[in-house]
Order: C-alpha cells, then sequence, then structure tokens
C-alpha cells in the first residue's frame, strides 16, 4: 500500500527541484489530472477567506508554496480589500512564470512574488490577515514547523487556509482513486511532462499526509483554534481553516 519512507524523504527534501523542472507543463497538468476542479478549489478558498472574516477586512495576505501564483490571483481578484499579497515559494523557475501571469492581470500593484522557505518565513511576527498555502504542505518534511510559522507571522484573530489533497473515506471510491493515482497519474503525467517520477511521487505524498481530524488536531496543537476540514470533491481534496486565538 505505502512507499518506502527513505525515498519520500529525498522527493521532500528536493521537491522544490522537481517543482522547477516541470513548471512549464506544470499548470496545464494541474488542471488535466484533476479535470478542472483545481479551478473550483481555489475559487472555494475566496469564499471562506470573505466568510470567516466577519466584520474584518483580509488586506495583507501570504501565500507559502506559492508556485505559479493560481491561488494568489484567484483570491485578489475574488476579494477586492486585499491591499498587499505576497508569495514565497523556492522554485524561482515556477515564480517566473507566476510573475509573467501576474503582469498580464495587471496585478503588480497588490501582488508580489519572493524566493523564500515555508518552513523560515522571512517576515516578523503578527503581520498578516490571512496565511494560506495549497497543495505545499505535504511537501515539506515537517508539517507543524509550517503552521507554527503561518501561525506565528498571523495577526491576532487571523486565518489560516490550507488547501491539500487527502483520500476518500468511502471504500469504493477511495479505491477508485488509489487506482487512478497509482496508475493513470503517472502515466499521463510523465508522458507530457517528461518527468514520471514527479507524478508519482504526487500518489506518495498524498497517501502519507495526515488528512481530515488528524491534520485538524495538528492545527491545534500549533496553535489554531475552531480548526474544521471541508472536504471536497468526495475527499479527494480538503480545505483546513484555523485562527489564531485572540
Amino acid at each position: 500500500m505505502g512507499y518506502a519512507n527513505e525515498d519520500l524523504t529525498i522527493s521532500k527534501s528536493n521537491s522544490w527541484q522537481m517543482f522547477d523542472a516541470i513548471s512549464p507543463r506544470y499548470d496545464l497538468l494541474n488542471h488535466l489530472l484533476s479535470f478542472g476542479l483545481d479551478i473550483s478549489w481555489r475559487r472555494q478558498l475566496v469564499r471562506f477567506l470573505s466568510d470567516k472574516r466577519g466584520s474584518g477586512r483580509v488586506r495583507s495576505l501570504l501565500d507559502l508554496a506559492t508556485g505559479t501564483a493560481d491561488v494568489l490571483l484567484t483570491l485578489v481578484r475574488g476579494n477586492p480589500h486585499i491591499e498587499e499579497a505576497i508569495g514565497l515559494d523556492l522554485a524561482d523557475r515556477m515564480l517566473a512564470l507566476g510573475r509573467a501571469k501576474i503582469i498580464q492581470a495587471r496585478l503588480q500593484h497588490k501582488i508580489t512574488l519572493s524566493h523564500g522557505d515555508a518552513n523560515h518565513i522571512h517576515f516578523e511576527a503578527n503581520t498578516f490577515d490571512a496565511v494560506t498555502i495549497a497543495f505545499g504542505i505535504r511537501n515539506v518534511t515537517d508539517h507543524s514547523q509550517v503552521l507554527r510559522e503561518m501561525h506565528r507571522v498571523l495577526k491576532e484573530g487571523g486565518l489560516a487556509l490550507v488547501l491539500e489533497f487527502s483520500l476518500p473515506r468511502q471504500t469504493v471510491w477511495r479505491v477508485l482513486h488509489l487506482f487512478y493515482l497509482r496508475t493513470l497519474v503517472p502515466a499521463i503525467g510523465g508522458i507530457l511532462s517528461g518527468h514520471p517520477q514527479a507524478y508519482r511521487y504526487l500518489s506518495q505524498t498524498i497517501e502519507t499526509f495526515p488528512y481530515g481530524d488528524d491534520f485538524c488536531a495538528l492545527m491545534g496543537l500549533c496553535g489554531f483554534r475552531n480548526a474544521k476540514a471541508y472536504p471536497l470533491a468526495g475527499g479527494i481534496a480538503t480545505i483546513y481553516v484555523g485562527e489564531k486565538g485572540q
């Protein structure tokens, strides 16, 4: 069922290099392999960002493992009150693609992309109204470290949003999804990207990620209150929401 821990650890420690290698086809394969669902999942983040703030406004936003900036672009377009949005990533080729999209969208006055590590965020404590990470936290070796950093840089009452792959709990759907992840995803991803190992890695990290209640409990241990999980598409992805206590 699983994979060797040694192989997974090596893949995670070098994952930014892998993402740089597949960057030319990254967005295309995201849309193709998720059947376009990745677009609607990012739009769901807009709703959570708006609903959970009550009377407060999200004016400053940090997106970790930002990649080609699709999350930032979606959130800024969907929330006109955002004044400053910053994306961090270690994969510079991904960031270059993201910057081109930001210029095309004429949002460079609001969105900035920088080289940066989610494990060691180079901003002071209590800086941002919201911190997001989409399909990135499973790629780090220490999930707690990233969550603690997210908590640190959030303002009191700030919101953390994590969008990540998960596994369906319904047995038949789970079996079918695992078959898809283990066979079709590496085959299609490998042909189109030229890097089949990158899409074998995708399945490995999804299967070993502590999703659902386990991840909510981890958020609680890292200081977040009211941590909740919201499954999407039958559980193949999940949005996690947590607040920094006042």
